[in-house]
């Protein structure tokens, strides 16, 4: 099993904060992008239930995750946008079913 090189510490004290500051940025965008993606699959859960009501309100929390996520760079606005039109068309059809 071939593993990994380990990475060298770097010799500058600024090298080390970026480093530092690299790990946290990193965990806080890993927890954003996992609470996007949970978002938009319970949306999607709930229409393919069939339970209209439950999908307009994850819905509606959904869309508040994407902005935000998207706002912040995570995930680029376009990107954000196409989920929110793509979930917004499958909540309606599922309203106009019913």
């Amino acid at each position: 099993m071939a593993t990994k090189p380990k990475k060298k510490n770097p010799r500058l004290a600024s090298g080390r904060k970026r480093v530092r500051q690299d790990v946290k940025i990193n965990a806080a965008n890993t927890s954003l992008r996992s609470k996007y993606r949970t978002a938009v699959k319970n949306v999607e859960k709930a229409v393919l239930a069939g339970d209209k009501s439950k999908a307009s309100e994850l819905f509606a929390k959904m869309q508040a995750v994407v902005d935000t996520v998207a706002d912040k760079g995570i995930f680029h606005k376009n990107k954000a946008a196409r989920d929110k039109s793509r979930l917004s068309a499958k909540v309606k059809a599922l309203a106009l079913a019913a």
